[in-house]
């Protein structure tokens, strides 16, 4: 459907629609109390200005069992069939995730919900076994307390995904991007380093709590740290690079077992943090 015609249908067609993205209660129908939106781009700020102000822990656990469940060997094998990976300007055909990865991430899925006791949360597209194991592993160290909020982060990234889906020309006309991205370059080999977990952390209640864990792409970025419309308030945060994972995976050993750099954010302008790595040091600066 087109913005127009959204902004105009009854409020049951609306609630039917908006469910479709999210189905937490509380963030539909303060979606539906929004109407008229007068613009895409005040409709993606509102949807999460409503969801990281308004809704309780209760709202993101209603949220997350609108997700089917993925954790057995036979749905991850169907998930994962069809695998493929971009290197540099050429598109190399990854084989089907093997089945020790298949069985590791049914696993782990399991695992997760066993510890936090809602299903494993990621915005999963472009990400493949590999990468999403990294990922669920990388998240089981956290307690239950913080999880939750990191959840709640990928949550809204499927919303904004399915808001797309759902209302024609809504990407095209409002800002999609992520108020911070992050890019690292391995310089010792002059090449994106690829599958590098990054975490981002903010200090809350005198420690520094997760609030988005993330893998680099084949281009050596994740563009989606934070979901679209979600502007990180005036503070220090933190962003952690596990150069450790990503160096044995590359059989070397550096240095430094993880990078961690601080950074004020003060507005609603881009923040890029890049990371220039190799074994030995490593140098980082405000990208753009």
């Amino acid at each position: 459907m087109t913005f127009k015609e959204f902004n105009n249908l009854s409020k049951e067609d609306t609630f039917s629609a908006l469910e479709q993205c999210c189905v937490s209660k509380t963030w539909v129908n303060a979606m539906i109390e929004s109407r008229p939106f007068s613009s895409e781009n005040e409709m993606i700020k509102k949807a999460a200005s409503i969801w990281y102000n308004d809704c309780s822990i209760e709202d993101f656990r209603e949220a997350f069992t609108g997700h089917p469940k993925i954790g057995n060997v036979d749905s991850l094998k169907e998930k994962f069939a069809h695998t493929s990976e971009w290197a540099g300007n050429e598109q190399s055909k990854v084989a089907e995730a093997n089945m020790e990865t298949i069985e590791a991430l049914a696993k782990a899925n399991q695992q997760y919900e066993n510890k936090f006791g809602y299903i494993f949360i990621v915005s999963a597209s472009g990400k493949s076994a590999d990468e999403m194991l990294a990922i669920v592993n990388s998240r089981l160290n956290h307690n239950i307390e913080d999880e939750i909020f990191v959840a709640m982060n990928e949550q809204h990234k499927i919303t904004v995904i399915r808001l797309v889906k759902l209302i024609e020309g809504l990407s095209n006309n409002s800002d999609m991007s992520s108020h911070l991205t992050t890019h690292a370059l391995d310089t010792s080999t002059g090449i994106p380093a690829n599958k590098m977990l990054i975490t981002l952390k903010q200090f809350k209640n005198n420690e520094w709590k997760p609030m988005s864990v993330g893998i680099t792409n084949n281009d050596g970025r994740i563009a989606d740290v934070l979901p679209p419309g979600q502007l990180l308030k005036p503070d220090t945060y933190t962003m952690i690079f596990n150069t450790e994972n990503y160096y044995e995976s590359h059989n070397q050993k550096g240095f430094y077992p993880e990078v961690s750099i601080q950074f004020t954010v003060t507005d609603a302008s881009h923040y890029h943090i890049p990371l220039l790595i190799n074994p030995f040091g490593y140098t980082t600066y405000r990208g753009s």
